[in-house]
């Protein structure tokens, strides 16, 4: 913490998620140890894009993978590859300004923050069904002569309104539409780097990086077949073409290369286990303050298979815990939703950090009389 303290910047235990806001993950040793031996050599970027993507495809049970500089540029460069087929004059199009024009299909139950990164490619985002269902009929009646791709975002928490990938996949190969899953927040299980691809005929899927693969921060992965990401990789950097912006350097490859090995061969089950006893462990010490409900839940805010606690007030007081959390040292992050609720997980603690957690909300649930 010497820098940070430097700097005046508070620490946080995160008993959240690994939100970018809080940057992200925390990497291993091995993983700075691999950017630290990166940064010492001049590589050609072209090759070790081509070898890091190759070992990660392998890794993952995939025909390809390319390493992009966070999810939401995935997304990007996914729609760009998906309008361009990696054609160089088609690329120049975009870049001027005179590409024909592109829709991406997207179920209302799908939209989220990210998906403004379509629309960087360039592309017009088209939305079927409704908050509440999506009907087959809806989905093949909006593909057109410019549809591009059909976007699907991957989550438990959102498959209620929505048609099942399986469904979408079908419909798009019907009509030759590549289909691009946004997998971002999905691991664990480990099973996802593949089962979006190779289970479920999806052509594309976007992971995060520096999140539960606990890689650099600004980094991303697509995974899937290997036509999309060689014309992914004829958009993007080191070409001076549009998605140069989206640059990831050679100490970030092999970062995320060195993270992604790790968690394949990671033991799972221990990891779950810690997490099902310090959930429950939170249960039992806080179950009996008086004036709260306290529930263990199975899905995290991602629809992620991570236990997680909501502590439930009678009335709108989430945000006030938040703000007399955010005024205690150290400072405790948690979910909430704006109201009556604040969710704790354990997958974003260090060890130790477990007691801490209950000891700082019993701090600020007493500072407000519960």
């Amino acid at each position: 913490m010497a820098f940070y303290e430097s700097l005046g910047v508070a620490k946080r235990i995160n008993a959240a998620a690994y939100y970018t806001a809080l940057g992200g993950s925390l990497m291993s040793a091995e993983v700075i140890a691999a950017m630290n031996d990166a940064s010492k050599s001049f590589i050609s970027m072209h090759e070790l894009q081509l070898k890091a993507g190759a070992k990660i495809a392998k890794l993952t049970k995939n025909e390809g993978a390319y390493i992009t500089s966070g999810a939401a540029a995935a997304i990007a460069l996914s729609i760009l590859a998906f309008r361009t087929k990696g054609d160089i004059p088609e690329i120049q199009k975009i870049i001027n300004g005179t590409a024909g024009p592109s829709e991406i299909i997207i179920q209302c139950g799908h939209r989220i923050p990210y998906d403004p990164a379509i629309r960087l490619a360039g592309s017009t985002i088209v939305v079927v069904g409704n908050a509440i269902q999506t009907f087959e009929y809806e989905l093949e009646s909006a593909i057109n002569s410019n549809t591009t791709a059909i976007f699907f975002v991957a989550g438990a928490h959102l498959a209620t309104p929505t048609l099942p990938l399986e469904t979408v996949v079908r419909i798009a190969r019907k009509h030759k539409v590549p289909v691009v899953v946004d997998a971002a927040a999905q691991l664990p299980p480990p099973s996802n780097l593949w089962h979006f691809t190779k289970d479920c005929g999806a052509d594309l899927v976007i992971f995060s990086g520096g999140k539960t693969l606990k890689g650099p921060a600004p980094t991303g992965l697509i995974l899937g077949k290997s036509i999309w990401i060689d014309a992914i990789r004829a958009n993007g950097s080191p070409f001076q073409r549009l998605a140069r912006a989206f640059k990831v350097g050679k100490e970030e490859i092999a970062g995320i290369v060195t993270a992604v090995e790790q968690y394949v061969n990671l033991d799972h089950a221990a990891e779950f286990e810690y997490w099902e006893r310090t959930t429950n462990m939170w249960v039992e010490e806080l179950s009996n303050i008086p004036k709260i409900k306290v529930i263990k839940e199975d899905l995290n805010e991602a629809g992620q298979p991570i236990p997680r606690v909501g502590i439930h007030f009678s009335s709108d007081i989430a945000l006030e815990v938040i703000a007399v959390l955010q005024e205690l040292d150290p400072i405790v992050e948690v979910v909430h939703n704006y109201r009556n609720t604040i969710w704790i997980g354990a997958d974003g603690l260090q060890k130790g950090e477990e007691k801490l957690v209950t000891q700082q909300i019993k701090k600020a649930l007493a500072k407000l009389n519960l």
